[in-house]
C-alpha cells in the first residue's frame, strides 16, 4: 500500500506559483491581476487570491497545537464545546427567574443577568437564582459598575449558604469602568480603584471573571476588525497594568479578565482575529507574569463572542439571520468560548420570544447538526487563514503598540482619542455604504421592492446599564456614535412610506436588449431603496410609446435605460416629449452626457453615484 501511495505522489508534478500566475494571467486576458483578483482590505494590508504551503514557511505559531502556548489553535484540546448563552434583562427577579429557567430547558447553558445596580440584594438575588444550579449553568452578570463589589459579596454568600461547590463554579461579574466612559461619555476612571476589592471579594470563586473588555462595543460602533483586536489587547493590558499596580498577582490578574468581543460579517477575517488575539494576548500576559505563563492557563484569553448590532436592518429583517449565523460560525469554528446570538429583531424591538428562540437554535444546529463542537481549531493547516491570522495580528499589534506609546488605553480614552478614531471609521463606512462600496444585503442592494414597516421603528442602541444620572448630565468625553450602517437608508425609507403617494419609478427600456435589462435591473436596485415602486418592462419600440406609458401607470419618475451609444438618439427625445411631467432619468453614465446636460436633463444614476445623497435629492424634488 505504501508503495501505491509513493507512485501515485510522485506520478503528477506539482505546479509552482509562478505557472499558477501564469495560467492565471491567461485567463485574465491582459486584465490587471492586481485589481481585478488581489483584495485590499480595510485592515491595510493585501490578501491573494491563492495561498501556498510556501507562504507559510515562516510562520512560527503554525507548528503550535490546540491548548499550547501561544494558543492561537485554542485552549480546548479534545473538543470544541461553548457555551451557548442568552442574556436576560431583569426588570423584575420573579420573571427573569422563570424565563431563565425556562430557557435552561431549551438548550441554554450560559446566562447573562442584566440588572439595575439598585436592585442589588440579597433578596433580589435569591429570588434570581431560585433553583438555578450553578454548577451545571455558566452564570454571567452585569449591573451598575459601583454595585459590582456588593453584587460579589452577595453571591458568594448564596452559593456558601446553598452548599453548592465553589471551587467548580464558572460566571462572570461585568465589570468595566473604560467601557463605561466609551459609552456614556463620562470620566468614571475613579472606579477602576473597586477592581481589587472584587478580586478579592471573589477569591472563593476561582472560576469567576469579573474584569472585562467589552470590545463588541466597538464592533456595534462600525470599527475595523484590526481596530477591535488591536484596542481589546490594549483594554486588557491597561486592566493587567491597573491591577499588578494595585497588588494583585500578574497570574491572578489575567486569570480573572474576559474579553467580551464583538463578531462581524466578514467570515474568514473573524476567525484569523480570535486566533490573532488569543496568541497575542498569550505575549502580553507573558511580559507581566514571565515564562511561567509558558505553561499556566493564566496566559489564555477566554472569550465571550457577540454577532453584531452594527450591520442589523430593520427592514428585510430576516436577511439579520443569515448575517449572524455566518458570524457565529465564524466564533464557533474560531474556538471562543460562548457566544451570544444578537436575535434578528433588535433593531426596532425588544426581542420577542420567536426571535429569541430561533437565536438560540441557530448556534443548536451547528452543534448537533453541523457538529461544529467535535473538532478543535479546524481552520488550522488552512493557507488562507494562517496567512490571514499571521497578518490581522501584524496589524493589530502596530495599533496596540501605537495606544502604549500614547500612553495607554485609560490615558487615550480619557483624550477622546478611542472613540473618535472608532467614529471616524463609522463615518468612513457610512460613506461607503451611501456609494454602494460596502453592500447591505436588503437595504442599499437588492431591496424587497414590496416591503412596508408596518409600524416598526429603530430604537437607539443602549450598551450600559442606564440610570436616570446619566441621561441629566451631558457628556464630558467623546463617545461611541452606535449608529447603525443601514440607519440612513431606512430613515429614507421610512420618510417616503409617510408621503401622501408612494412614487412610482417606470423604467422607459429601449434599444440595446441586454444593457436596456441590465440597467433596468441596477435602476430598479437603485430607487427601491428609497421605498419607491419600481416599474420594469420589457421594451418599447419608440421613446413617446415609453413615455406615454409611464405617463398612464402614473409615474413620478421615468428612468430611460439603453446602451451609451443609443442615448445620443433616445434620451433627448424621451426627455423633451416628456415634459417635465416626471422627474427624468437617464441610468448610466455615458460619454455624450454633458451633452445630454446642454439639453436639460439633470439626473444620472450609475454604479459611481452616492445612491443615498441622489436618492435624499429626488425625495426633496418629488416633495417628501
Amino acid at each position: 500500500m505504501s508503495n501505491k501511495k509513493e507512485k501515485l505522489f510522485t506520478e503528477f508534478t506539482a505546479p509552482t506559483t509562478q505557472e499558477w500566475l501564469d495560467k492565471i494571467q491567461v485567463d485574465l486576458k491582459g486584465a490587471d491581476f492586481q485589481k481585478r483578483l488581489v483584495w485590499r482590505t480595510n485592515e491595510g494590508f493585501n490578501v491573494q487570491p491563492f495561498y501556498r504551503r510556501e507562504d507559510l514557511a515562516d510562520l512560527k505559531a503554525v507548528d503550535s497545537l490546540p491548548g499550547e502556548f501561544p494558543y492561537v489553535r485554542g485552549n480546548k484540546t479534545d473538543n470544541n464545546l461553548w457555551y451557548v448563552r442568552q442574556d436576560i434583562v431583569v426588570d423584575d427577579a420573579k420573571a427573569a427567574n422563570e424565563k431563565a429557567l425556562d430557557v435552561l430547558n431549551k438548550g441554554v447553558d450560559s446566562l447573562g443577568f442584566k440588572l439595575r445596580g439598585s436592585d442589588v440584594s440579597k433578596e433580589f438575588v435569591a429570588t434570581l437564582l431560585d433553583g438555578i444550579l450553578p454548577q451545571y449553568v455558566e452564570l454571567n452578570f452585569q449591573t451598575c459598575q459601583r454595585h459590582s463589589v456588593e453584587l460579589a459579596q452577595l453571591l458568594v454568600s448564596y452559593f456558601r449558604e446553598k452548599g453548592y461547590p465553589l471551587a467548580e463554579l464558572k460566571g462572570s461579574i461585568n465589570f468595566d469602568p473604560i467601557g463605561k466612559m466609551l459609552c456614556k461619555g463620562k470620566n468614571v476612571s475613579a472606579v477602576l480603584a473597586e477592581a481589587k476589592p472584587l478580586i478579592d471579594a471573589l477569591k472563593e470563586l476561582p472560576g469567576y471573571r469579573c474584569i472585562s473588555v467589552n470590545s463588541a462595543q466597538l464592533n456595534n460602533a462600525g470599527a475595523y476588525i484590526y481596530q477591535e483586536l488591536g484596542y481589546a489587547l490594549a483594554w486588557g493590558a491597561e486592566y493587567l497594568q491597573q491591577l499588578t499596580d494595585a497588588g494583585v498577582s500578574a497570574c491572578e490578574a489575567a486569570k480573572r479578565i474576559k474579553f467580551n468581543m464583538g463578531v462581524s460579517e466578514n467570515y474568514f477575517m473573524e476567525i484569523a482575529k480570535f486566533r490573532a488575539a488569543r496568541m497575542l494576548w498569550a505575549q502580553i500576559v507573558r511580559q507581566f507574569v514571565g515564562d511561567d505563563a509558558l505553561n499556566c492557563s493564566c496566559s489564555q484569553m477566554h472569550v465571550c463572542a457577540y454577532t453584531s448590532e452594527y450591520n442589523q436592518t430593520l427592514f428585510d429583517s430576516y436577511v439579520n439571520l443569515l448575517r449572524s449565523q455566518t458570524e457565529t460560525m465564524s466564533a464557533a469554528l474560531a474556538n471562543v468560548e460562548s457566544i451570544v446570538v444578537t436575535p434578528f429583531d433588535k433593531p426596532y424591538e425588544q426581542p420577542s420570544e420567536f426571535a429569541e428562540r430561533i437565536a438560540r437554535n441557530q448556534q443548536l444546529l451547528l452543534k448537533e447538526e453541523a457538529h461544529f463542537d467535535k473538532l478543535v481549531d479546524v481552520a488550522g493547516g488552512s493557507y488562507t487563514i494562517e496567512h490571514l491570522t499571521d497578518a490581522l495580528a501584524k496589524e493589530g499589534w502596530k495599533l496596540f503598540l501605537a495606544v502604549e506609546e500614547a500612553g495607554g488605553f485609560l490615558s487615550e480614552t480619557q483624550n477622546g482619542n478611542i472613540a473618535n478614531a472608532i467614529n471616524t471609521s463609522n463615518d468612513k463606512r457610512h460613506a461607503a455604504a451611501a456609494t454602494r462600496r460596502e453592500f447591505i444585503l436588503g437595504t442599499n442592494q437588492f431591496p424587497n421592492f414590496t416591503e412596508t414597516s408596518e409600524g416598526k421603528q429603530p430604537l437607539s442602541a443602549v450598551c450600559c446599564c442606564p440610570t436616570a444620572a446619566d441621561a441629566a448630565c451631558e457628556a464630558e468625553l467623546p463617545r461611541l456614535n452606535k449608529e447603525r450602517l443601514a440607519s440612513e437608508f431606512e430613515t429614507l425609507r421610512l420618510s417616503t412610506e409617510k408621503a401622501a403617494k408612494q412614487p412610482v419609478a417606470f423604467m422607459l427600456t429601449i434599444g440595446n436588449l441586454a444593457m436596456r435589462q441590465a440597467r433596468a435591473q441596477f435602476s430598479c436596485n437603485f430607487l427601491a431603496a428609497a421605498g419607491y415602486k419600481v416599474v420594469d418592462n420589457l421594451g418599447f419600440k419608440t421613446v413617446e410609446e415609453g413615455v406615454d406609458a409611464a405617463l398612464e401607470a402614473n409615474a413620478d419618475i421615468v428612468v430611460i435605460c439603453s446602451s451609451d451609444d443609443e442615448y445620443a438618439e433616445y434620451a433627448v427625445p424621451a426627455f423633451n416629449y416628456l415634459d417635465g411631467r416626471a422627474l427624468f432619468i437617464v441610468a448610466g453614465a455615458p460619454a455624450c452626457m454633458e451633452d445630454l446636460k446642454a439639453a436639460g436633463i439633470e439626473n444620472f444614476i450609475h454604479v459611481k453615484s452616492n445612491q443615498l445623497e441622489t436618492l435624499k435629492a429626488y425625495n426633496a424634488k418629488l416633495g417628501i
